[in-house]
């Protein structure tokens, strides 16, 4: 079992900046996968970046340039950089984990951008 904690959220205007945190309750050394998804009110969730055990990046196209992801091993955290926020990134964060065959979230963490 991983538990994942996300903070950071909140609300900010257009063009700001958050930092998202996802903590894990165990190691992520070993995880192969770990990233952010965000869903808005009616829309389905949809993955925003993702970062392999080796560094290895990926970004949705919406966010790229913009969204940075990144993880602390020694932390047992993964990040989420985000500038030049727009109203259109307004949605729950999730983290998400991918260990062996199980996929793991966290509880969300709400960005609201202001326009």
């Amino acid at each position: 079992q991983v538990q994942l904690v996300e903070s950071g959220g909140g609300l900010v205007q257009a063009g700001g900046s958050l930092r998202l945190s996802c903590a894990a309750s165990t190691s992520i050394f070993s995880i192969k996968f770990m990233g952010w998804y965000r869903q808005a009110p009616g829309k389905q969730r949809e993955l925003v970046a993702v970062i392999g055990s080796g560094g290895t990046r990926n970004y949705a196209d919406i966010v790229q340039g913009r969204f940075t992801i990144s993880r602390d091993n020694a932390k047992n955290t993964v990040y989420l950089q985000m500038n030049s926020l727009k109203p259109e990134d307004t949605a729950v964060y999730y983290c998400n984990a991918l260990v062996g065959w199980d996929t793991y979230w966290g509880q969300g963490t709400q960005v609201t951008v202001s326009s």
